[in-house]
């Protein structure tokens, strides 16, 4: 018998119940002593007693090794019911002339039960361990061509080769696809309620288990360490198979194999995509930096040329002042976005360091309204609500400010004009939240998150200057801080922008008083 594939009778009820089913067995072993008795019969004049036992003995041995324990019982009885009738005087009778037989009987049938005993627990010991070795061979043949697999196709081929091998099943591999959906192939026999429900509880159903036990196919989880990966239907040929403890372990044995190498080749293609994009970034802000460093220079060159072209005498025509100072606003302009990149490229490179200091909210908020003046005069009314009492803050004054400026810009640049802009602050717990809104169209529904990505506009089509920076700066300037940045529709319309810094524990300011007191006690002595 093929160790590989070993028969589901003798998994079931063992080796020796197996074969205690099997009247033939019994039978061969009795024929095994009659032939023992038979052949030494003509020899009786020339053998002594003790050698016909002996060979006696070893036709219940023979039995034991090649039928089992129950044949070689039998084969003990017999060999000494034989050796009474035949071969001890008077013959053909089971009488006993010589009292002392009795004794040669009762050793001899000892004897031979506890060596065939021993001979039938040895001979299923070896079985026992042939079949595990069998087992052990296929766990590492399976974990050998898994650990070579590069693609979850590979691993399924693996797969369906190996069950098939082991438990002659025909598998069905349900694998999950880029929405962790089960994805169940047409015309395969799979009942997909069922494949759903084993995948949700991460537990076997089908053939041979509490749910479902009546359907054709048994469904096994391939749970790895971080999840479940998938399904394996198997339709087996003979059900009785997975009976046995030790083969229902196997096949789970198998389906922990399998979904290790799936979660496996899942996380290498993370990793890779996930290089990928850190390398492209890395890129990215490198070329940023150089191009922003190069173009700096000339475009600042440009805005003095512009402005001196309007200072030098004679004085220009009207239309050649306005082309020199549009020449100028397209200039400062340009060197406002060489800026934003420049600086997008140093705050994801880690290269600018934080001025932390503790200050008021207060000011840095005045500060971004102030240089913002000019773009809200005459267009947008402010309304600014900063509740007294606001805590200390420790954070870089410039790159605060430089956030709140980002957001009241877009606000000035999004809305129509005579909308209001709001600005404000309030404590929430452990963090201060920093506001400003607006009363225009709002953010386009489901992009809010996007918005705070480089290169992301509100608008795929918009006449407004920008090539959306401005809030991913914003993003990475608070993350710095230790804070959060969202953007969000107001019900009563219009953009919110929010973010949040921890406020700590200010260092306390120890009372003068006493210092002053004795120090004019010390003058006066």
């Amino acid at each position: 018998m093929n160790d590989r594939h070993p028969d589901p009778d003798d998994l079931l009820a063992g080796d020796d119940a197996g074969r205690a089913r099997d009247w033939r067995a019994y039978a061969k072993s009795v024929a095994v002593c009659a032939a023992v008795v038979l052949g030494t019969a003509p020899l009786l004049h020339v053998l002594e007693p003790s050698s016909v036992v002996m060979l006696l003995l070893l036709a219940v041995v023979f039995s034991a090794l090649r039928y089992g324990r129950g044949p070689a019982v039998l084969a003990a009885f017999v060999s000494v019911a034989a050796f009474d009738f035949f071969d001890v005087a008077p013959r053909f009778t089971f009488v006993v002339a010589d009292v002392q037989y009795l004794v040669t009987f009762v050793v001899m049938l000892i004897v031979a039960l506890v060596v065939g005993q021993l001979t039938a627990g040895l001979t299923a010991q070896a079985r026992v361990a042939t079949l595990r070795e069998g087992r052990v061979r296929a766990l590492y043949e399976l974990s050998r061509d898994l650990a070579a697999a590069l693609m979850p196709g590979q691993i399924v081929e693996i797969g369906t080769r190996m069950l098939q091998a082991e438990f002659e099943a025909r598998a069905v591999f349900l694998l999950l696809d880029g929405n962790d959906g089960l994805v169940v192939p047409e015309a395969s026999g799979v009942d997909a309620g069922l494949a759903h429900w084993t995948l949700a509880h991460a537990e076997a159903a089908g053939q041979g288990t509490a749910t479902a036990p009546a359907s054709a196919m048994r469904y096994v989880p391939l749970k790895a360490p971080m999840r479940v990966r998938g399904v394996v239907a198997l339709a087996l040929r003979d059900p009785r198979r997975l009976e046995l403890p030790e083969q229902r372990r196997l096949l789970d044995t198998f389906a922990s194999l399998l979904a290790i190498a799936l979660e496996r080749i899942h996380y290498v293609d993370v990793a890779q995509h996930t290089t990928v994009q850190v390398e492209t970034e890395r890129l990215r802000n490198a070329l940023l930096g150089a191009i922003s460093h190069d173009l700096r220079t000339p475009l600042a060159a440009l805005a003095g040329m512009a402005d001196s072209l309007q200072l030098t005498p004679p004085a220009l025509a009207p239309a050649q002042a306005e082309i020199a100072q549009s020449l100028r606003e397209a200039a400062v302009r340009m060197n406002a976005l060489v800026s934003n990149l420049l600086d997008m490229a140093r705050l994801e490179s880690g290269r600018i360091a934080l001025n932390l200091q503790w200050q008021p909210l207060e000011e840095v908020v005045g500060s971004a309204l102030r240089s913002l003046g000019a773009l809200f005069a005459g267009r947008h009314p402010i309304r600014v609500a900063l509740p007294p009492g606001l805590p200390l803050l420790r954070f870089d004054a410039v790159l605060i400010e430089r956030v709140l400026a980002n957001l009241l810009e877009n606000a000035a640049k999004y809305t129509p004009a005579g909308s209001a802009v709001s600005v404000g602050a309030a404590t929430a717990g452990d963090v201060v939240q920093v506001w400003v809104a607006d009363e225009g169209p709002g953010l386009p529904p489901g992009r809010e998150a996007l918005m705070f990505e480089k290169f992301e506009r509100g608008r795929r089509e918009s006449a407004t200057p920008g090539v959306g920076l401005g809030l991913a700066i914003c993003r990475a300037i608070v993350a710095a801080h230790g804070g959060t940045i969202r953007g969000e529709t107001r019900p009563e319309g219009g953009a919110r922008f929010a973010f949040t810094l921890p406020r700590g524990e200010p260092p306390r300011i120890d009372e003068p008083a006493d210092d002053v007191d004795n120090a004019g006690m010390d003058v006066k002595q």
